[in-house]
């Protein structure tokens, strides 16, 4: 029996076996139900757009459009979150998805349990990274804001007090619940706090607010 209001999810991967194996996997959970499939690109984009799941998993290579342009497409038109989910840890693809706006990065090596219960935090907000991956995404985001001379970037001064404390928080990790009871908040004004640092930063991902704060010293 599903919930009555489930996480619509949409598959993308050029596999057919993968997509049914991924399907099964989060078809096994009462709160998630899969809407779609896409082959490519193309038309995880268009899918996205006449769907609107909440979450988009998405694999990198893929034929034609490949998945990072594809999730640069859906994040910026608002169609939905996207969970990157792919074979590859190559820099060149962790770094290019969240660059493109991704919301996590997980390997297609993720325990099923663990790729259910990503697909739910992705979708209540927050944001996943593979841990065998976090560590080097942070070091070479930094490194590259150095040689770049960004450093803490000027924007940090736009935020309020509050919101200071909302990105240590996200740097931290913290998912919006625990956002809210560290702060003494709602879960939906924890919520707020973060769309106004993400808006603020230019960010289009808690994970690349993530690396902000780690690199300004906020956490």
């Amino acid at each position: 029996m599903t919930t009555p209001n489930p996480v619509r999810v949409l598959i993308a991967d050029d596999h057919a076996t993968i997509r049914a194996g991924l399907r099964l996997v989060l078809d096994a959970a009462d709160d998630i139900e899969v809407v779609g499939e896409a082959a490519d690109g193309a038309v995880a984009i268009r899918q996205a757009a006449a769907l609107r799941p909440h979450v988009v998993l998405m694999d990198i290579r893929m034929p034609g459009t490949d998945g990072i342009a594809a999730t640069r497409a859906i994040t910026q038109a608002g169609y939905a979150d996207v969970l990157v989910l792919t074979t590859f840890d190559i820099d060149e693809y962790v770094f290019g998805a969240l660059r493109a706006g991704a919301a996590g990065f997980l390997l297609k090596t993720v325990e099923p349990p663990a790729l259910v219960e990503a697909v739910r935090r992705v979708a209540a907000g927050d944001g996943v990274l593979a841990p065998e991956l976090t560590r080097r995404v942070l070091a070479t985001f930094a490194t590259a804001d150095r040689a770049a001379g960004q450093g803490p970037r000027a924007e940090l001064d736009q935020l309020t007090a509050r919101e200071r404390d909302v990105l240590a928080a996200l740097g931290r990790g913290l998912s919006n619940a625990d956002l809210a009871a560290t702060l003494g908040i709602t879960e939906a004004t924890a919520k707020t706090h973060v769309s106004r640092v993400l808006a603020k930063l230019g960010c289009t991902s808690r994970v690349q607010a993530a690396i902000i704060a780690k690199e300004a010293g906020l956490a």
